[in-house]
């Protein structure tokens, strides 16, 4: 079983030797599901999600140490759930349709999967849209993150703040997704509606809004037996959430501009408007994070998005003088430097 990690030492080992081996034997047995997908497009956006998205649930079931013993249980769930996030945002990115209405009812799977009591009735969740048959890949996925939480107990209390995060997740891809023309102006409004602070832009809510990481901190402290929701809940959103994902964003700029996607670091007025904004950031997330649970754990997860992300291949592609991205590294520190060196060698190794 491995330990709550408190130190980056920590943090490799239980990757290498526990938590990346059993994150992809449950991604290839989801692969496997993929590949009976009757439809040719979803099973191809299946697919096309876990391999090039892998990482997102290597890095995503760090927390799983967080749940101990049932540390397994925890993957098995982070696993699932990130799947539909990834498979859904595949769906939604190279997507038939810009209908909103579709966006929607494909992400009831989101809701569904944290529900306390399993849904009565089945929903399609493609009544939407052209293609229907996945074979049961994406209720499957559902499934299993409902049998994983119905083991937690007094889960109903970490409800309200884990269906808080999951529908700003949601309404955020829905708004994302629709016509170009629209999605700024429906980001907007719903900043306006939906944000209750003044610290952030539009964008930055929004980034904030499209990240998982709370979902799977508080689940997995839940299969120990901890109600830490309300705690995690304040202290990962908005900024250690907004960190994770303004990553995710910088480094994907150069994709995002050949492909004509949204990307919220292009609404940055400068270079070095948005270089401050990634530190002021990467500092309110350090911040905020003091006097959790385990803070020392939570310390290394706002080090270790900053070197997994930015050892990143994309990440050497950005149009910055030489040197700019690196000084993200060193401003957060040695940790995060450790990381970024050893997320370069892993990315190499996986490659061969």
């Amino acid at each position: 079983m491995p330990k709550v990690p408190t130190s980056i030492f920590d943090v490799i080992r239980s990757s290498y030797f526990d938590i990346f081996p059993e994150v992809n034997r449950r991604l290839d047995e989801w692969k496997e599901k993929a590949r009976a997908i009757p439809n040719e497009e979803l099973r191809t956006q299946a697919l096309n999600s876990i391999d090039s998205k892998t990482f997102h649930c290597e890095g995503g079931s760090i927390y799983a140490t967080l749940a101990q013993e049932n540390w397994k249980l925890a993957i098995r769930f982070i696993v699932a759930y990130q799947t539909i996030s990834d498979y859904l945002d595949n769906l939604c990115d190279r997507s038939t349709s810009l209908d909103p209405k579709d966006f929607s009812q494909l992400h009831m799977s989101m809701h569904e999967a944290l529900l306390p009591e399993p849904s009565s009735e089945r929903t399609n969740f493609y009544a939407m849209r052209e293609e229907q048959d996945d074979g049961g890949y994406l209720q499957a996925l559902v499934d299993t993150c409902q049998e994983t939480i119905q083991q937690i107990p007094n889960y109903e209390a970490l409800y309200p703040s884990l269906k808080r995060l999951a529908s700003l997740y949601i309404d955020l891809q829905v708004h994302k997704h629709v016509k170009k023309e629209e999605r700024v102006s429906r980001l907007e409004r719903w900043y306006k509606e939906e944000c209750e602070t003044n610290d952030l832009s539009w964008y930055e809510f929004s980034a904030a809004s499209g990240s998982t990481l709370g979902i799977f901190c508080i689940i997995s402290y839940g299969l120990k037996g901890r109600n830490v929701a309300k705690e995690i809940f304040s202290s990962y959103f908005p900024y250690v959430q907004g960190l994770h994902i303004m990553l995710d964003y910088f480094i994907d700029q150069e994709e995002d501009r050949e492909e004509g996607d949204l990307n919220f670091c292009f609404y940055y007025e400068a270079d070095e408007q948005l270089f401050s904004r990634m530190n002021a950031f990467i500092e309110r997330a350090k911040v905020e994070t003091e006097g959790l649970p385990d803070q020392k754990f939570h310390r290394l997860i706002v080090d270790g998005l900053i070197g997994l992300y930015l050892s990143d291949r994309k990440a050497n592609k950005l149009p910055y003088e030489r040197g700019k991205v690196q000084s993200l590294v060193k401003a957060t520190g040695w940790r995060a430097s450790l990381v970024y060196w050893n997320g370069k060698m892993y990315r190499k190794w996986k490659r061969r």
